[in-house]
């Protein structure tokens, strides 16, 4: 199965920038962010004990954890500053007006995109 790891997980058109959605694919929860039009996927489980991420405050590019207040920049995954925990991120691509994440190449690097904005 050549694209079993790249699943729809949405349309474009329906996660305009601010928005976030909650999608279940294979058994798995995961939330779509979109900041400023670039599409984040990650694991709606946050590494320090398995809290629900949806709901999690966003600030900029920073999610904070509704649990215990973790902070994960969505563009790397990381917490902020050297060390700590980071998120399973997932790749997206727009395939046909489609919003199509590929779940079994969890993304390990930084990704690169602009400059997020955290004024507020």
């Amino acid at each position: 199965m050549d694209s079993s790891d790249q699943i729809a997980v949405g349309a474009v058109d329906e996660l305009a920038p601010g928005q976030r959605k909650l999608a279940f694919v294979d058994g798995r929860s995961i939330v779509l962010f979109n900041i400023d039009g670039t599409i984040h996927a990650i694991d709606n489980a946050c590494p320090h004990n398995g809290a629900s991420l949806a709901s999690g405050q966003l600030e900029g590019c920073v999610l904070r954890c509704p649990a215990h207040g973790l902070r994960f920049d969505l563009r790397t995954g990381r917490m902020p500053g050297a060390g700590g925990l980071s998120l399973t991120t997932f790749p997206v691509r727009v395939i046909d007006g489609k919003l199509v994440a590929s779940l079994e190449d969890p993304a390990t690097s930084p990704a690169q995109g602009p400059a997020c904005n955290a004024e507020a």
